[in-house]
């Protein structure tokens, strides 16, 4: 993969503006994700169904289904479901804002400082990875923004559609960019890892046709690998945006 920073020939190359603030608001979107574990506990700690909830054998839409009664071979039973129906919507959104707000010229070279982002020519694949890794993000958002506001109790076929985007976009959109910052940043390694990790999940799941053992389990083990991965991939770019935004703030009180 050409490095972004070293156009060849025949490259147009772009240096991108890291000290806006559509690309910090992008990143603390992404970042906002990690509120997710938080509401998860309090659901759970709410929780009134019968048996007990447990993280192997109960789904995490368990959390949000609208009523209490019978659902999925057990009782299900949430008080607080608006709460974690809100959550999902709400990382939707974040997600959606990080697709629109972060552009693929940021993306593509991992928010270094210097970097140019090469946009056409033999070696624009960075660039065009990054593209495809926005639509995925974006695909994600509305996926999951679909989990939260229909609950599966309600309409299962569009809740599965819902979850279906997220879990297969989100992953294969942290496995690309993963690829697409190794050398540009230390956490690529982590990004590929939790995309890996979670498309080996869904891919599981898909096989066994929906039909696993703890599927608790194994839903966590495709999800939370997404909200980490997302969340680092926001921790990164906010920093290094800071960074660059700083160091203008300081030439500009230089020149005055």
């Amino acid at each position: 993969m050409t490095t972004a920073g070293t156009p060849r020939a025949g490259d147009r190359a772009l240096l991108p503006d890291l000290a806006g603030r559509r690309e910090l608001v992008g990143a603390w979107a992404s970042l906002s994700l990690i509120h997710y574990f938080v509401v998860e506990a309090a659901a759970m700690a709410a929780w009134q169904g019968s048996p007990a909830y447990d993280r192997r054998s109960h789904v995490i839409s368990d959390l949000g289904a609208a009523n209490c009664g019978p659902f999925n071979g057990h009782e299900v039973c949430s008080p607080l479901n608006w709460l974690m129906n809100a959550s999902f919507v709400l990382q939707g959104i974040a997600m959606v804002l990080g697709a629109v707000l972060l552009s693929s010229a940021v993306l593509s070279v991992a928010a270094r400082p210097g970097q140019r982002a090469i946009r056409t020519g033999p070696g624009n694949i960075p660039w065009l990875a990054a593209g495809a890794v926005r639509a995925l993000i974006l695909v994600a958002g509305i996926g999951q923004a679909m989990v939260g506001l229909i609950p599966e109790d309600t309409e299962l076929v569009w809740h599965l559609t819902g979850a279906g985007l997220y879990f297969i976009a989100a992953p294969l959109a942290l496995a690309i960019l993963g690829l697409v910052w190794l050398g540009r940043s230390t956490m690529s390694w982590m990004v590929l890892l939790f995309g890996v990790v979670s498309l080996g999940g869904t891919v599981f799941v898909l096989a066994s046709a929906l039909r696993v053992d703890e599927p608790g389990a194994i839903e966590r083990t495709m999800a939370y690998p997404i909200i980490l991965g997302l969340s680092l991939v926001g921790l990164t770019v906010a920093y290094r945006v800071h960074g660059e935004r700083r160091r203008v703030r300081r030439l500009a009180a230089g020149a005055g």
